[in-house]
């Protein structure tokens, strides 16, 4: 199965272009998605962020209290590598699960942390979805209602625009029209069907 990445940093529009390609009839498969299931009650790992961060990382009725556990792991390096640890083997089993019981022309596994994860063994291309950082802060500002502040937090906690677009085999700028954005597309999504093929 053919597998296409797509990252970007927050606010870049990377739901924009998944839904793009899953008009499309292509599988998506999502990172942050797999990431809510395996920390679901019940779920070992879940027992063992409670034991580590404390139990005001659940909410009553056990389900994870990602904000609380979000502000303690941003603001703490160790804290933040030790439950990476814990999550991104369960993660990314889960993703080449899902990416082997797909059936489209390819398969677009997103994800904003791809490099960060480990992901970008799972995928054959790499495309980054790329905005000013500028549009970024205001954009995730606008929809996640968080401070100025707290969104450059999380960039900071992410590979840097320079190097994410380094890595990345195929780009798309989404700081334009949506025309100009499906242009852009269009012509991904003939390319991956023909890659796919070969």
């Amino acid at each position: 199965m053919f597998v296409v990445g797509i990252t970007g940093g927050i606010g870049a529009g990377k739901t924009t272009v998944a839904d793009y390609f899953a008009a499309r009839g292509i599988t998506l498969v999502d990172a942050d998605q797999a990431a809510r299931q395996v920390v679901e009650p019940g779920q070992p790992v879940l027992a063992q962020i409670a034991a580590h961060f404390g139990p005001g990382t659940l909410f009553p009725d056990g389900q994870l209290d990602r904000r609380a556990l979000r502000e303690r792991i941003f603001n703490h390096a160790p804290d933040r590598h030790w439950l990476e640890q814990q999550l991104h083997p369960l993660i990314n089993a889960l993703l080449k699960e899902e990416i082997a019981n797909a059936r489209s022309a390819y398969v677009a596994l997103v994800s904003p942390l791809l490099f960060e994860a480990g992901q970008r063994t799972l995928v054959d291309r790499v495309l980054v979805v790329d905005v000013p950082e500028s549009v970024q802060i205001e954009r995730a500002m606008r929809r996640d209602k968080l401070s100025g502040e707290h969104i450059q937090a999380i960039m900071r906690s992410q590979m840097d625009r320079q190097t994410r677009l380094r890595l990345a085999d195929d780009s798309v700028n989404n700081n334009a029209t949506p025309e100009l954005l499906h242009a852009q597309l269009d012509r991904l999504h003939r390319d991956y069907i023909g890659y796919a093929a070969q």
